[in-house]
């Protein structure tokens, strides 16, 4: 008998699968069959190896026709059982082909389950009809025994036969020749093959056994890569659907920015459609990630995704301000290196939340504990105000008693007392006024950041609404030293004067019938790194300011709107001052104001 140890025909095969659809099919599969003479040279050296001991082949070498004839079929049974990688097509396949080679009347395959029983797969006869179970008997004794001991058995006349001579289904269904093979990989036993014939014409010779031995390697190679290919298929699908149903966005890319993978949830925080999104190997030119992202936004993604390419190291970026177009969000962006993309090399994961919500209830809260404490504050700076009114109002009612009586030293005393309380009441609210003693936090902050978490407040505003906002960020911006709260609070004083100049602007453009007008307010934010500072720019083009109180703008108290307490741009001027700054503008009545800041990247005198 030959070694169930011989080595396997090696057939290579070329699979293209389509990455949209679910299943598989077979249809579209390509087989690729290279070196067709080699694999007859190495079955035919496989069938040198038994020639000793098998007749048929032995007397067929002589004549030089017959070993080639079965190598050919094995060959083709074996071009067959690779045609496929669906495990019923190939189950099919090999039960056909090996009743067809070895002229079986009879014959069936069963595989071993987990837990290492053997099960029903198919069955054949002669005619090709596919038999049911109840056509269905068999020597359970014989498929076991192989799949038990991995060993082939054979007999050319199973009722003589005293292994089996006194089996049940061996006398009623009249048996006289029997094969069965085991399914090995590695030399662990997979399954059986079996075949009989009940006909003394047909018997099978001991050749035969050794043609299906041959024949059973090549299917156990198909099996098992098509049973591997289930197992991927699945675990593809698995997770495809455990991507496709995460709560946070994920993109893979690769090195050229291509597609490979987007899920849904991505989709849904760029705000874009599947259609017109192709994936790496969709058998069409791929979309690439930066046709997905607003062109004010490439700069900053260009460059977080060409960084960690390079570095093969993580990046995160905690609040990430994604305008649509449509609206704003606040994502949180992660991106970290994938290695062996399937047919694309190293690439990236992007991983996209949207904290937008998040970030609005942080806010509130915020707002929620400010308003508390200026609650507090407030009631406090009443108990303080009230304790000197009341002071003042005791003292005025004895003051006009005093006189009525004549009484002219406690009434001297009463107009001092109010004098001197109206005197400590200044020095409070002074107090209270005194910009010089606000309390800072100096830290290394992003301009960028602090605009866009500053906006992303303001354009919820109604009054913002309808004006256009544009950013520029000239070149690589770097890290500024800053009191954070301070510098937000200059920003948001000159983007709501700017808002009331543009309202303004846009009622006298209204009255006069003019339509064409758009408000707009523009940002620009450069780097001089010469002299290591940061240039804020905040250009309007509403009303502008007279020229007549130009000199006057950042004067305590003065103001030109109605409303106007005249603290606001002082403020500003002593916060940028505080950060050894300089806040200067320039404006045109009637054509808009320009408003610039300049910082110094870092503060090398202390911030009062």
């Amino acid at each position: 008998m030959a070694s169930n140890d011989e080595k396997p025909v090696d057939i290579s095969a070329s699979l293209f699968l389509d990455d949209s659809q679910e299943d598989y099919d077979a249809d579209t599969e390509k087989i690729k069959i290279s070196k067709t003479h080699d694999v007859l040279a190495e079955m035919e050296a496989a069938l040198d190896e038994i020639a000793d001991d098998n007749p048929r082949i032995g007397a067929a070498n002589e004549t030089g026709t017959g070993s080639n004839d079965d190598l050919k079929a094995v060959l083709q049974v074996s071009l067959a059982i690779n045609s496929s990688l669906v495990l019923e097509d190939i189950l099919q396949i090999v039960m056909k082909k090996a009743i067809e080679l070895l002229s079986a009347e009879r014959g069936f395959i069963m595989l071993l389950d987990d837990n290492g029983k053997l099960q029903f797969k198919t069955a054949h006869n002669l005619r090709k009809e596919e038999m049911t179970d109840n056509d269905f008997k068999i020597s359970n004794s014989i498929a076991n025994e192989v799949a038990q001991t991995g060993k082939s058995i054979y007999t050319s006349d199973a009722l003589s036969d005293e292994r089996y001579a006194n089996q049940q289904s061996i006398v009623e269904l009249h048996l006289r020749s029997i094969m069965c093979v085991p399914l090995k990989i590695k030399n662990k036993v997979i399954g059986i093959i079996y075949l009989d014939n009940s006909s003394q014409a047909k018997l099978f010779l001991k050749s035969d056994l050794y043609l299906f031995e041959l024949l059973a390697q090549q299917a156990s190679h198909a099996i098992h890569n098509a049973t591997l290919y289930c197992q991927l298929l699945d675990l593809k699908k698995f997770n495809e659907k455990v991507v496709n149903n995460s709560p946070v966005g994920v993109i893979v890319i690769n090195s050229k920015y291509e597609l490979v993978t987007i899920n849904d949830a991505a989709l849904a925080v760029l705000d874009k459609n599947k259609e017109g999104i192709k994936l790496f190997n969709a058998g069409k030119q791929p979309t690439i990630i930066f046709e997905l992202i607003p062109k004010q936004e490439l700069a900053k993604l260009n460059k977080m995704i060409d960084t960690a390419l390079e570095t093969r190291q993580p990046i995160e970026e905690g609040r990430y301000f994604h305008n649509t177009g449509y609206t704003e969000k606040v994502l949180s962006i992660k991106i970290s290196p994938i290695s062996k993309i399937p047919n694309g090399g190293d690439g990236l994961i992007l991983v996209l939340e949207d904290i937008t919500e998040k970030i609005i209830m942080e806010k509130y809260v915020i707002l929620s504990e400010k308003l508390v404490a200026r609650g507090e504050m407030a009631a406090s700076i009443g108990h303080e105000l009230n304790n000197y009114l009341a002071i003042i109002a005791n003292n005025a009612e004895l003051l006009s008693y005093n006189l009525e009586k004549g009484r002219e030293e406690k009434a001297d005393e009463n107009s001092k007392q109010i004098v001197e309380n109206i005197s400590k009441m200044k020095r409070f609210t002074d107090g209270l006024m005194d910009f010089s003693k606000m309390e800072t936090e100096i830290i290394k902050y992003e301009v960028r950041r602090l605009i866009e978490e500053l906006l992303f407040s303001l354009k919820a505003q109604a009054r913002f609404k309808n004006i256009a906002i544009d950013i520029q960020f000239d070149g690589e911006i770097p890290e500024v030293e800053m009191d954070v709260g301070q510098l937000q609070q200059v920003l948001m004083n000159l983007l709501n004067n700017a808002a009331d100049a543009l309202e303004q602007k846009y009622k006298k453009e209204k009255a006069a019938g003019n339509k064409e007008y758009k408000r707009k307010i523009e940002i620009k934010v450069t780097h001089d790194p010469q002299a290591s500072n940061v240039k804020i720019s905040i250009s309007d083009n509403g009303c502008g300011i007279s020229q007549q109180y130009m000199s006057k703008i950042f004067m305590l108290h003065f103001t030109t709107k109605k409303s106007g307490h005249g603290l606001g741009l002082a403020n500003c001027k002593k916060i940028i001052n505080n950060h050894h700054g300089e806040i200067t503008l320039t404006s045109e009545e009637g054509v808009g104001t320009i408003f610039n800041i300049t910082l110094p990247e870092r503060q090398l005198q202390t911030v009062k």
